[in-house]
């Protein structure tokens, strides 16, 4: 692998710690009985480096050197075949790479700080032998969002660290539409990112359920002082199975839509809903049938389409997007 130095933002793919503890491994194992002073002079570094690359073979790596006082220098007590290092394949440092592209997403939120730490840990680790012109996948490989959510980034990190720690929360939530704002007691139990989009899911303490809370909607968040246990049996996925997106109804509905051939590949292309099942249509079109809880969100789905999306049933999903197609028709005078 061709070495280059680290941009800011980027996998840093330099490794001088590794390589330094792999070159006083050699010394050790050849027997010659290397002390922090000879180390140091050899690798160019200071005698302190020394002693903390080596307390880090000791106690992480779990390599069984010792210093021996009387021939003033350090030795295995045991036969160490190999140096533990980590073993990577080009397809595992390709997804690597690829999720470190991903991080992108996250630069600006307190999430970016730790995410990177973590790559950087692992860029550390990684073996010298692997063969990769990372400069051509740099340049073919990139994640955009659209829109992104604007986020107040200390409300963030106090939801993250109060989910984290099970702590309860008093919020100042606005409702998308309205001015005015209420107070909430929640429990705060899983943030998701779901396409693009932060949530907290929590138990409302007012509603006396579990409701989602769009961050960007807090404006303020208050520790109540009190502790809270995570029902068991809570899983974000049993919440979401049957929604669209983030909102679970009560209800039951089997939806199906059809689509004409000219967007029947964008719907074969993607997998939509854990319930789907799509049936072919003469016309070259294609028939989406799904499970849910809620139409709300179906609905604006179907909207996004415009005339190549047609709902077969149910009726009163037909009568929500009716009814939105007329106000986009008929808008209201300002």
């Amino acid at each position: 692998m061709k070495k280059r130095a680290p941009t800011a933002g980027s996998l840093p793919l330099t490794r001088p710690p590794l390589e330094r503890m792999l070159r006083i491994h050699q010394a050790v194992q050849a027997g010659g009985n290397p002390n922090a002073v000879t180390l140091a002079r050899e690798l160019e570094v200071s005698t302190k480096s020394i002693h903390r690359d080596l307390e880090f073979m000791r106690d992480r790596l779990q390599l069984p050197v010792e210093f021996d006082s009387r021939r003033n220098g350090y030795f295995y007590t045991q036969e160490v075949s190999s140096f533990p290092t980590l073993q990577i394949t080009e397809g595992e440092l390709f997804a690597l790479l690829v999720a470190e592209k991903a991080l992108q997403q996250y630069r600006g939120t307190n999430f970016e700080k730790p995410l990177l730490s973590a790559f950087k840990k692992m860029a550390a680790s990684l073996p010298d032998t692997i063969s990769l012109n990372l400069s051509d996948w740099e340049k073919t490989i990139s994640f955009r969002t659209s829109a992104e959510p604007i986020l107040n980034l200390q409300n963030f990190d106090a939801l993250a660290k109060a989910t984290v720690r099970r702590q309860q929360l008093k919020l100042i939530y606005r409702k998308p539409g309205r001015r005015e704002t209420e107070d909430r007691i929640v429990d705060p139990y899983h943030l998701a990112n779901i396409n693009g989009e932060w949530f907290l899911f929590a138990f409302d303490h007012l509603r006396k359920a579990i409701r989602t809370f769009v961050p960007a909607r807090i404006l303020a968040v208050e520790p109540t002082g009190e502790k809270f246990s995570r029902p068991e049996k809570f899983s974000l996925e049993r919440q979401l199975r049957d929604s669209f997106g983030v909102h679970s109804g009560q209800e039951e509905h089997e939806v199906v839509i059809r689509f004409d051939a000219s967007v029947a590949d964008f719907i074969r292309e993607k997998k939509w809903h854990a319930s789907q099942r799509l049936r072919e249509l003469k016309d070259g079109g294609v028939e989406l049938t799904l499970k849910l809880s809620g139409l709300l969100e179906v609905q604006r789905w179907i909207l996004s389409w415009g005339g190549n999306a047609t709902v077969v049933r149910p009726t009163e999903l037909m009568e929500l997007v009716r009814q939105a197609a007329g106000k986009i028709l008929s808008p209201k005078p300002l």
